[in-house]
């Protein structure tokens, strides 16, 4: 693994970590990941692609990672723009370093809704959406926590971590585990093993600030406006992959909106995969192999179809 300098302005120092390939790569893969955590959990994910010869960069989200000057903080205001602006900014410069390939933007839970914000915004700016643990969350839901959010930031309490918020955003993500005995993420994998080191991970499950619920719901509620998809190309290949059991997606319910969501907004190229009694994470799952592979053999046959139909050939010398 090797790493570029950030390549936006950026209030602390940052990083972009890349996993290169052993030879030519056949696509940029973008991570874009979840919410109170860190892109260093990806160092797996990352390896198998780059073994499959993708070429992988990630970062750390603003508020995240150990360099992180005040974690679950985006900035005072546009929060959620400057998230996606950074990922703008990141790909194009990928694009600039590896001219000619396609574009791949992975996004797991909060970097999921990030990455259906970017498509959105940046159409020209990806040829393939991967959505990892993604969810459907109504217009009335995400007032329902923008509004606490926005008084605690009125009474200058932004910067202040919220328990209230956190709460009543994932109290009922463990309830359908309770009875395991186990402890209170266990809604994130089957895996005992990752549901451990993601508790003693110092940068992981933190509380998120009430500014950075502020733009969370507020970028929530953007997607809400399903009007807004007329704005995606119809033939962008989309893979939506979760467990069965995710309650992020509503133990599958809510995978299944986005994609109905999707082909009715005319994309023709949306694939599903639900893994039965799996969890939120899927790689991190007891079958994350299964889900290593089917991701890589979905994304190799759909760029084989995306640069035919997309790419001109690049030609050196």
């Amino acid at each position: 693994m090797t790493s570029l300098p950030f390549p936006a302005e950026t209030p602390y120092p940052r990083g972009v970590s890349l996993w290169e390939p052993a030879g030519a790569p056949r696509a940029l893969v973008l991570l874009s990941h979840g919410m109170a955590e860190h892109i260093g959990r990806y160092c797996e994910l990352a390896g198998r692609l780059a073994d499959a010869g993708f070429l992988v960069a990630g970062y750390n989200h603003l508020g995240h990672g150990a360099e992180a000057s005040l974690p679950g903080w985006f900035r005072e205001h546009g929060g959620w723009d400057a998230l996606v602006s950074d990922l703008r900014s990141v790909m194009m410069t990928l694009e600039s370093r590896w001219p000619g390939l396609p574009r791949v933007l992975l996004g797991h839970s909060m970097g999921s809704f990030l990455a259906r914000e970017y498509a959105l915004r940046h159409p020209e700016g990806l040829d393939v959406l991967v959505l990892s643990g993604t969810g459907w969350h109504p217009e009335a839901l995400c007032r329902a926590g923008l509004l606490p959010a926005e008084v605690l930031c009125a009474l200058g309490l932004g910067k202040k971590t919220s328990k209230f918020i956190d709460r009543l955003a994932f109290s009922a993500n463990n309830k359908p585990f309770r009875a395991e005995g186990g402890t209170a993420v266990d809604w994130l994998s089957r895996d005992k093993a990752e549901v451990q080191k993601y508790l003693d991970d110092p940068h992981c499950g933190f509380l998120f600030t009430a500014g950075g619920f502020r733009d969370l719901f507020s970028g929530l509620l953007a997607l809400s406006r399903l009007n807004r998809l007329d704005a995606l190309p119809k033939g962008l290949p989309v893979l939506l992959l979760s467990g069965g059991r995710d309650p992020v997606g509503g133990m599958g319910k809510g995978v299944g909106e986005i994609a109905r969501q999707y082909r009715a907004a005319g994309l023709s190229a949306v694939s599903v995969r639900l893994y039965e009694g799996a969890r939120h994470e899927m790689f991190k799952e007891t079958n994350r192999g299964e889900a290593f592979s089917d991701l890589i053999s979905w994304l190799v046959e759909t760029l084989g179809e995306t640069r035919e139909e997309h790419h001109e050939p690049v030609v050196s010398g």
